[in-house]
């Protein structure tokens, strides 16, 4: 896990004291070397700033260039069967004489040998990386199938900017991007900015399973001649398993995943350096343990953070499956003070807007984590691949109970569900919980009865789906000059052809959520303390299985992840995991009516939002004074509208005098 940063002026000679800039920006990405490399022909500038997990030595030291001398290459992640692609290399003959054990050795050898798109679909991996071709004066710009890695390229003028993160594309002195008001309806919407897009105009992010070509070749300016193809698409293979069903037993599935997650785990466990894993005490996180300490001859170190705030806690359950699994445990109770301290660095952890609450445990269980560990395994996926979210169970059953009543009946229950506030459902429930069944016990049951109210107007389940995963219903009128751009989730033209609507539900999770708001929280907060984490559950392999199960393998008898709850029963007692599901955040709602009220009034301030013109003040006072009131939860919309305020304010004091506005346009000089 490293960070890369570059750049290509096609025509100049490369700006080495540009480069350095663009690298130091993103130190805490690779605290163990940094590494440029620079072709005063091409224009093309490659930097690396290194944490050494593999192949300690200066041999595993980037940007590294290919035994045969074509390929130079600036990586950021894990190729995990670098072992098996030397060998095959080996066996056909064609293996470069070795010059240390790195995966960045095997993947350039292994390009050298097969070509790009060839060498991509034999990775096996987390990967973003850049790659200059010298003999054909190509560069390639690439990333993992999931997207658990980050990469950032957009042109500015006539200067091409690549990197793991914004800001070393900000550290370039070419950086001239204004702030794309569409992209910031599109975060009002999904407390993330998605893919293709970013928070400046003309900078995007590369879509996962991709990779952006462009050469150099005489004539105009190769600007706007790159071209994004596809090595892997989750559509395709979600639409291809469900044509070709497993078609075992329940017990011979149950088998093959946990061969399959056996083998992604056991090849995520290598590594020089320490490693252990998060435990949430959920069934992915304790899947993800299980199979780790399965195949470890000494303890696993996991590590767990706490709360002692009712609904947000955990602790205890990581610590109850810790102790059956023998593992080194270490777990860290915060208070709110601990985790309010951490709010004042998100802005400069994300980078851009980004406004999923559970970024602030994220942060403080990686720098636990950090403390002991270099590497540590995640079980993020699972929800995504065999049916966990809630919402999969919500959105069918409303519109199964509901859809044929008339909208504005519809429209009147909504009106019933909100009369109480959140708290009081979660008491009434608390009291009655005993006499529930165990599908309908949920963590914080009045937020959730509040969201459904918000969607019970929908015309389809579609929208159902829609109105669950969203935040401000209608954020292009909240921005100012702002259409909100089609997305996965709106396009109908992009929508896969499968013939269950929880399945549909699950794919576009993969290819959003997943690794727009999930994925990029999980980088952010552990390369901030220079951590690696690794997901084994997204192993492309697990991930075309689980897309060839039927769903009553996933999703039965009203509950999630089934067929991951049986592989997880032959190491952990079905006991210790039977509880609601619960998400992992912290208690913003309260947070806002209490000690974050001034910090929050203060950045959504009416004069000071009709002042800087990003935003209408009037529907967010509105909520912010229903919020105060104690009568409805508007805790998402408002961290959306506050996370984006203190991205500009950090934006604002760390360019100082070298930044100047003009209307909504940001010029960095």
């Amino acid at each position: 896990m490293c960070g890369i940063a570059g750049f290509w002026q096609p025509g100049a000679a490369p700006d080495g004291a540009a480069l350095a800039a663009m690298t130091e920006a993103i130190r805490y990405r690779g605290p163990d070397a940094d590494g440029h490399w620079l072709d005063a022909a091409s224009g093309v500038a490659l930097g690396h700033r290194r944490l050494a997990i593999l192949d300690l030595t200066p041999a595993g030291a980037q940007p590294m260039l290919s035994q045969c001398g074509r390929y130079v290459i600036a990586f950021n992640g894990e190729v995990y069967n670098f072992a098996a692609l030397r060998e095959e290399l080996e066996k056909t003959g064609v293996a470069p004489a070795w010059r240390g054990h790195s995966d960045t050795e095997a993947m350039l050898a292994a390009i050298a040998a097969w070509g790009l798109e060839a060498a991509l679909k034999k990775f096996v991996g987390m990967f973003a990386f850049a790659l200059w071709d010298r003999e054909t004066r190509t560069l390639s710009l690439a990333r993992d199938r999931l997207g658990e890695k980050p990469l950032y390229y957009g042109w500015q003028g006539e200067t091409l900017l690549f990197g793991s993160e914004l800001k070393a594309l900000r550290a370039h002195p070419a950086f001239r991007a204004g702030i794309d008001r569409d992209a910031l309806a599109l975060f009002l919407r999904h407390n993330a900015i998605p893919a293709p897009y970013s928070i400046y105009q003309g900078i995007y992010k590369l879509p996962p399973g991709s990779y952006w070509q462009c050469a150099l070749t005489p004539g105009p300016s190769p600007r706007g001649r790159g071209e994004i193809k596809a090595y892997w698409s989750a559509r395709s293979v979600a639409e291809a398993g469900q044509r070709n069903l497993f078609r075992g037993s329940d017990a011979e599935a149950a088998t093959e995943l946990e061969r399959l997650l056996g083998q992604a785990v056991g090849g995520q466990m290598v590594a020089d350096v320490p490693l252990g894993a998060f435990l949430s005490g959920g069934i992915d996180s304790t899947a993800v343990v299980a199979l780790m300490q399965a195949q470890s001859s000494c303890p696993v170190k996991t590590f767990t953070i706490g709360f002692n705030e009712a609904g947000y806690n955990e602790a205890e359950h990581a610590h109850a499956v810790a102790r059956h699994l023998g593992t080194e445990h270490t777990e860290l109770y915060v208070t709110p003070r601990d985790a309010m301290d951490v709010i004042p660095s998100l802005s400069a952890i994300y980078d851009e807007p980004f406004a999923d609450s559970s970024q602030i445990p994220t942060c403080l269980v990686s720098r636990l984590a950090r403390g002991h560990v270099t590497v540590s395994l995640s079980g993020d996926g699972g929800d995504e691949l065999f049916g966990g979210y809630n919402r999969y169970f919500w959105a069918r059953n409303i519109w199964r109970r509901l859809g044929w009543m008339p909208r504005p009946l519809r429209a009147a229950l909504a009106g019933v569900l909100t009369t109480l506030p959140p708290g009081a459902w979660n008491t009434a429930f608390q009291k009655l919980e005993r006499w529930l069944p165990a599908r309908l016990r949920y963590a914080n049951p009045g937020d959730k009865l509040h969201k459904a109210a918000e969607i019970l107007a929908v015309r389809s389940p579609e929208e159902i789906y829609l109105g669950l995963v969203s935040h401000w219903k209608n954020p292009a009128r909240l921005v100012p000059g702002s259409v909100e751009p089609l997305t996965l989730l709106t396009d109908p033209g992009q929508q896969a052809g499968l013939p269950d609507f929880e399945h549909r539900m699950m794919l576009l999770d993969t290819v959003t959520y997943l690794p727009d708001d999930i994925l990029a929280k999980v980088d952010r907060a552990a390369m901030a303390v220079s951590l690696e984490t690794r997901v084994p559950l997204l192993d492309h392999r697990v991930v075309e299985f689980a897309w060839t199960l039927p769903l009553d393998m996933k999703i039965r008898h009203g509950q999630g992840k089934w067929l991951l709850r049986q592989v997880l029963y032959r190491h952990v007692p079905q006991s210790l995991m039977e509880r609601p599901k619960m998400g992992f955040g912290v208690p913003i709602d309260q947070w806002l009516r209490g000690p974050l009220k001034s910090w929050a009034a203060t950045l959504i301030e009416p004069a000071r939002l009709a002042r800087e013109g990003f935003f209408d003040p009037a529907p967010i006072q509105r909520k912010w004074v229903e919020h105060q009131s104690g009568n409805r939860n508007w805790s998402y919309y408002l961290w959306d509208v506050l996370m984006f305020q203190a991205w500009m304010e950090a934006q604002r004091a760390a360019q100082d005098e070298r930044q100047h506005f003009s209307g909504d346009r940001i010029v960095f000089m």
